[in-house]
């Protein structure tokens, strides 16, 4: 269903004969969209995206046309895509999450205007000057996911208290936040009396292999780190989570529908809104460096009942009371 659904919502560029594709491009300004997502998981935050891009006058296949390129997870393609978006010479590369790809087509172009939405510090990462003042020719939205990190671990250790030791889950194909929310997680760790044990998992097979060396070495709970990645393997973390009983806390809000027991963050797909206005605005001459990176202050709690009566863990009164969002 969600990929029948997808095909319909995409329609577009996505569906026409090359031929057609390749006049329309003639006539009209093309984005490069550059997702680590899947077509299917990428319903809701594509739909935000083009809600902005129409709040500035932009419609695809009418005034603009939208070249896809999607990682599915797999970062080796990474180099192959962005070389071909800068080849073909879209007019804004749009970058919906992945802070590695924006560092890819920054690497690949300092022309070509590119809008983003990461996790991660834009400035630590060395893709803006200031948040303010980015320069040069890169914008966006950051999450603050990396930034939040401890406090995942916080809220974690509050739902199990007698964990003293936990794991954390990290990609190493996307090395840059991996490493910055590790640093951010150890800190939290240190300050909480408890052990961090940080495995990596880049494919389905390490993801299975993750949770045999965690339950191995007894890991009381699992933090996964906000890379994008983990949302398309979400059913696997979920089904292996209750397979060992291990209490897991995952980086986006939308893992909480699909069975996740503890979700905090920002709304991913809101987040796309602001990437389709900026977007817009750009093509219609405004520049990158003008356009200052928007920060998400709105954080989220959400809690999976059903998921932690399965586990048989119960969560404490003051944590729930502090919920936003509640699944029964």
């Amino acid at each position: 269903m969600r990929r029948r659904k997808f095909i319909g919502l995409v329609g577009g560029a996505a569906a026409w004969p090359f031929a057609a594709f390749a006049q329309q491009q003639q006539s009209m300004p093309a984005i490069g969209y550059l997702s680590a997502r899947t077509p299917e998981d990428s319903v809701e935050v594509l739909a935000n995206f083009r809600r902005g891009l129409a709040e500035t006058g932009f419609v695809e296949g009418r005034n603009v046309a939208i070249e896809y390129r999607w990682l599915e997870g797999h970062n080796d393609r990474l180099q192959e895509m962005v070389a071909d978006l800068v080849r073909r010479r879209v007019a804004v590369i749009a970058i919906p999450n992945n802070t590695g790809s924006v560092l890819a087509a920054k690497a690949a172009t300092q022309t070509i205007p590119i809008v983003f939405n990461i996790g991660s510090d834009p400035v630590a990462m060395g893709l803006v000057a200031t948040l303010s003042h980015p320069g040069k020719n890169v914008t966006g939205v950051t999450m603050q996911q990396t930034a939040v990190t401890g406090k995942r671990l916080e809220l974690l250790h509050e739902l199990v208290p007698t964990a003293s030791s936990i794991a954390m889950l990290v990609n190493p194909g996307n090395p840059g936040l991996a490493e910055a929310e590790a640093k951010e997680a150890q800190q939290a760790a240190r300050a909480l009396g408890v052990d961090l044990l940080v495995l990596k998992a880049s494919n389905s097979n390490e993801i299975d292999a993750t949770f045999a060396a965690l339950v191995q070495q007894q890991a009381g709970a699992l933090l996964i780190n906000s890379d994008v990645f983990y949302v398309s393997r979400t059913d696997q973390l979920v089904a292996l989570a209750a397979r060992h009983a291990v209490p897991t806390s995952y980086g986006f809000l939308e893992q909480g529908a699909d069975g996740g027991l503890m979700c905090y963050g920002a709304d991913l797909a809101a987040t796309q809104h602001t990437v389709g206005v900026y977007t817009g605005r750009i093509l219609k001459g405004e520049k990158p460096a003008d356009l200052p990176v928007e920060q998400v202050t709105k954080l989220q709690l959400v809690l999976n009942m059903k998921t932690a009566k399965a586990l048989g863990l119960t969560v404490p009164l003051s944590l729930l009371g502090r919920a936003d969002k509640v699944i029964e």
